[in-house]
């Protein structure tokens, strides 16, 4: 509710979903009804020369609705949620200068939390921390410390895969530093800084998780098709990549990079590229479910597309925006 004498915030709608689960295509038919930039919630899309793996929009997409916070970083350099909450709201306040609509639009939920939330105060990396941690799970593989977090911090070892190495040292990093949970921090240090916007999450989540397996396999096989490998043998061709840089632990990516290592084979890759996405997948719904005041739309449904148009249309509706195409 707003406050006596203060404007209404401006509602933005937020596209959220899994992998697979038809965001960009019901983004882009609300944009061919509506004059609408596009502001991207994806870890993955900031990344140049990364665009089979991460399902990048084409050209010919970004060409006809403009796009905001994709080919911003090189596979090399780091992108926090801290980076894209400042980029984002700066986007949303550009788009919204020019009259139009800014739509929001991903899966990344650590982003989306950032941006509605706030940031928190954790501490800092402790190299000698993550030296011991690294020499633990050298020794007993990093399931092994993913049961050691769970054994401190039950919520964040939940929502993290048992080999999830970056997240399970920063989660068991922040315990060992502070002495509480990652978890506890989080909630307790959040800053809810004023803010001019309202974001309203639509989530595309599927009723049948079957079908949404199905079209993750399809995808990725689309992928392969559409000449991922050779995407990844010319990123390590450049020379100054490793599999240890955030932009190389993208899902397929590192599976693809074992590959052309000769560590496993081509199904092999496939079968574990599709695996690490329907893991993805699963704690990204983790996440929206935590959200009760999403809107939920079935992406299994024939017309998931114009139903989560119809949302997003209710929700700016009551903007004081010109709708008018």
């Amino acid at each position: 509710m707003n406050e006596p004498n203060k404007p209404p915030r401006v509602a933005i709608a937020c596209l959220l979903g899994p992998t697979a689960s038809g965001k960009t295509a019901a983004a882009l038919a609300f944009a061919a009804k509506y004059p609408t930039e596009i502001v991207s919630v994806d870890s993955a899309l900031v990344y140049r020369g990364m665009d089979i793996g991460t399902a990048k929009p084409t050209l010919d997409e970004r060409a006809s609705v403009p796009h905001h916070l994709i080919d911003i970083r090189e596979p090399t350099q780091a992108y926090s949620a801290a980076d894209f909450r400042a980029d984002a709201r700066q986007a949303i306040g550009e788009v919204l200068a020019r009259g139009r609509v800014p739509l929001l639009v991903g899966g990344t939920m650590l982003y989306y939390k950032a941006l509605t939330q706030g940031l928190n105060d954790l501490p800092s990396a402790h190299p000698d921390v993550r030296a011991a941690l690294e020499a633990d799970a050298a020794r007993d593989g990093w399931p092994a410390l993913h049961a050691r977090l769970a054994g401190v911090d039950p919520a964040t070892a939940a929502r993290l895969a048992p080999n999830d190495a970056q997240r399970i040292q920063r989660a068991l990093e922040v315990f060992l530093l502070t002495g509480q949970p990652m978890s506890m921090l989080l909630a307790n240090a959040e800053r809810r800084e004023e803010t001019p916007y309202r974001f309203v999450p639509i989530a595309l989540e599927p009723s049948d998780r079957a079908v949404l397996h199905a079209r993750i396999a399809e995808r990725f096989d689309a992928m392969l098709a559409a000449g991922f490998i050779d995407e990844v043998r010319r990123l390590r061709a450049r020379g100054d990549l490793n599999p240890e840089l955030p932009s190389m632990r993208c899902v397929g990516y590192r599976q693809a990079w074992e590959h052309l290592d000769a560590a496993i084979d081509h199904a092999t890759m496939r079968d574990k590229g599709i695996f690490a996405t329907r893991q993805l997948c699963k704690r990204q719904l983790t996440w929206l479910r935590s959200m009760p005041e999403r809107i939920v739309v079935d992406c299994c449904a024939p017309n998931a597309t114009s139903d989560a148009v119809s949302a997003v249309e209710a929700v700016v509706s009551g903007n004081a925006l010109d709708m008018s195409a």
